[in-house]
């Protein structure tokens, strides 16, 4: 799977992945090493030709079969400073994928400071012309507007510069990553590039901290660097004494031949091998979304437990505002103690908890654990050191602070936390949300704020761990503030993403059709949520969405009419009788990634023995859509309603749909 360079007059560089040779060359280092004492050994803006990176030399190569996993350890040196590099390279026995990661050591006797480490570097193509070839599939992203995909030719973001009437190589580069502390939040850390002769690559960055994803050209083709946080991008540097080590943020690269939907369907199977699917994917009930948006109580509750629990939900989770005073009004600025308040439910916040349990259905609880307001009292008990600190002041941002996981005090008190709403309130299901970004980081205990934040991220990720291991039975959702943190550092350590805030159904089809390149079909909570104002046909279509993924409910359920609490039934019970399927299903777009605007939107999940196909119609009028590369089709939901016309033509499908905004859900064969 792996073929790597190991010339002892040279640095490590990969040559191949699997057959193909589009991507892997021997002159670019697998490993780029930028230091404050050495940056480039050539100037440029691009992640590459670091000065020691190209010293570094190979000193040692073992390799080890395992029973779902092989792995490979190789050691490189730089004799100059002292560095030593120990690289890790993984290949799970069911995709066709490699995980890289690295680890610096100073085996010299001074200090290095340590600006930005590549966690993959790759050359593509043969030559500057080589790249006319490539296509770049990468993702823009924002709250309420997530996984907005663009696949354009790589020459309209890296432009011909004849690089050989030059004589050199060239010096600019395309950046795409994310800063502060929302990972998802400008960009997603995946990509792919594609060759035209059908071969791609994929690749994910493994980070809840800053990330990048660097490209460059040179005579001898394309470079692509993909790393976590830089001195320049985000105010990284760590400090490594002698004998100290640093890891990288770990890396994914799949590689198919049968393109886009192919390398993406290789580093799904690669994502499964990281998470391996571990509860039976419960239909949750939230009150949050176009409900009580968080001013929960009890009566406002209770209809809405008896409701979920009739339309068969499994888990319902109370979300935010069950600890702040109803008198409050705008409770952001006083979260972090994470206490009932007293005035909020008229029976109590247990009464309910028992309530949700009577009826059939586990109880869930919201907490956002890295966030204490500036109004709350564990602003002042926590000392200073345990919240985000920089420019010798505490970071502030929209009336709150950030915990630092690093500190034993921060951890202590939300494992307290935690306790006490296990063991006294029974609740089995968290909601962590996310809802600020704290810039750069903190400098405590670190040598730039972005070695602080990523040291945060690594802690709260153990946290988690930690967290379930002395929990076992706690399903965990990321939600994220609308999947603004949605990494595999922390999916690969929870069982749910939401993967929007969106409130407009009409505008959530395009989030949840893309959310599978990104997020495993099975842990995609796509929200549907019914509202009494809705046509049937509305219905359906917010009730499809939830069905492409994860099924995830919200909405007043006890104010539907009938015919719209019929849907909904209908749905969870569709849903239970599908989602086995789920966590062998590999998505695929006949239609291509959606763009945000698409009239016509559409994910298929192929689980091998069949699949789903999914298809939302955003037009007014009764339309025809030509869906490629399928034989038969069979709607499964709706049913109730005017169904959509379905004929094989033209070696595919042809659906014709009927006025007005709808949506269907297919089995395919």
């Amino acid at each position: 799977m792996v073929n790597l360079s190991q010339d002892s007059e040279a640095p490590v560089a990969l040559v191949g992945l699997g057959p193909s040779r589009r991507f892997g060359h021997a002159e670019v280092p697998l490993v780029e090493l930028f230091t404050a004492a050495e940056q480039r050994g050539r100037t440029s803006q691009a992640y590459f030709r670091s000065a020691v990176g190209a010293r570094l030399r190979c000193t040692g190569h073992r390799e080890e079969r395992g029973p779902e996993a092989d792995r490979i350890e190789i050691t490189q040196r730089d004799e100059r400073t002292g560095l030593a590099v120990r690289t890790e390279l993984i290949r799970p026995h069911r995709a066709r994928a490699v995980r890289v990661r690295h680890e610096i050591e100073n085996a010299g006797a001074e200090e290095v400071v340590l600006t930005a480490v590549s966690s993959a570097t790759f050359g593509f193509g043969a030559s500057e012309d080589d790249l006319d070839a490539y296509t770049l599939a990468v993702a823009e992203s924002e709250w309420l507007a997530e996984n907005r995909w663009s696949e354009r030719p790589l020459r309209e973001r890296l432009p011909r510069l004849d690089l050989a009437l030059h004589g050199q190589d060239g010096r600019g580069h395309l950046a795409v990553g994310s800063r502060g502390a929302w990972s998802t939040g400008e960009h997603l850390p995946v990509g792919v590039l594609s060759h035209a002769g059908g071969e791609a690559l994929a690749w994910q960055i493994e980070t809840s901290s800053p990330w990048q994803c660097d490209l460059a050209q040179t005579r001898a083709g394309g470079v692509a660097s993909l790393m976590g946080p830089t001195d320049l991008d985000h105010h990284f540097a760590h400090r490594l004494e002698p004998g100290a080590r640093f890891a990288t943020v770990p890396v994914a690269l799949a590689v198919s031949s049968e393109g886009r939907d192919g390398a993406l369907a290789e580093l799904t199977g690669y994502r499964r091998w990281l998470r391996p699917a571990s509860d039976a994917l419960p239909v949750v009930y939230n009150d949050f979304m176009n409900t009580l948006m968080g001013q929960p109580s009890t009566e406002a509750l209770e209809p809405l437990i008896d409701a979920a629990a009739e339309a068969g939900a499994e888990y319902f989770c109370i979300d935010a505002g069950w600890f702040a005073d109803p008198g409050i009004g705008d409770w952001w600025s006083t979260v972090g103690e994470w206490r009932e308040a007293p005035s909020r439910f008229s029976g109590g916040l247990a009464a309910l908890a028992a309530r949700i349990r009577e009826r059939g259905m586990s109880a869930g609880i919201w907490l956002e654990p890295e966030i204490v307001g500036a109004r709350s009292k564990v602003a002042d008990s926590l000392p200073e050191e345990a919240f985000f600190r920089r420019l010798g002041s505490r970071v502030q941002e929209h009336e709150r602070y950030h915990l630092d996981f690093r500190h034993e005090a921060a951890r202590d008190h939300l494992d307290r936390t935690v306790d006490h709403l296990v063991a006294d309130y029974g609740f089995s299901y968290l909601k962590l949300d996310y809802n600020i970004n704290p810039g750069p980081g903190t400098e405590w205990e670190a040598a730039a704020p972005g070695d602080g934040l990523l040291g945060h991220a690594r802690a709260f990720r153990d946290w988690l761990v930690a967290l379930q291991e002395r929990h076992p039975g706690l399903l965990v959702e990321n939600c994220s503030s609308g999947a603004m943190r949605a990494d595999y550092a922390l999916l690969a350590a929870t069982h749910l993403q939401s993967t929007s805030d969106q409130q407009d159904f009409r505008l959530y089809p395009p989030v949840a059709a893309s959310a599978p390149a990104s997020i495993l079909p099975e842990q995609c909570g796509n929200w549907a949520y019914p509202e009494a104002g809705m046509t049937d046909e509305e219905t359906a279509f917010t009730l499809v969405t939830g069905l492409s993924g994860r099924l995830y409910l919200s909405g007043f359920l006890d104010r539907l009419r009938p015919s719209q609490t019929a849907l909904v039934r209908r749905a969870v019970s569709v849903h239970k009788r599908l989602r086995e399927a789920l966590p062998r299903a590999v998505p695929f777009w006949p239609l291509g990634l959606p763009d945000w605007d698409a009239p016509v939107v559409c994910l298929g999940l192929d689980t091998g023995d069949g699949g789903l196909l999914a298809v939302w119609d955003r037009r007014a009028e009764a339309s025809v859509i030509e869906v490629p590369g399928l034989a038969r089709a069979a709607e499964v939901f709706p049913k109730t309603l005017e169904p959509w016309g379905v004929e094989a033509h033209g070696g595919g499908l042809r659906l014709r749909t009927v006025p007005g905004l709808s949506a269907r859900l297919f089995t395919i064969r």
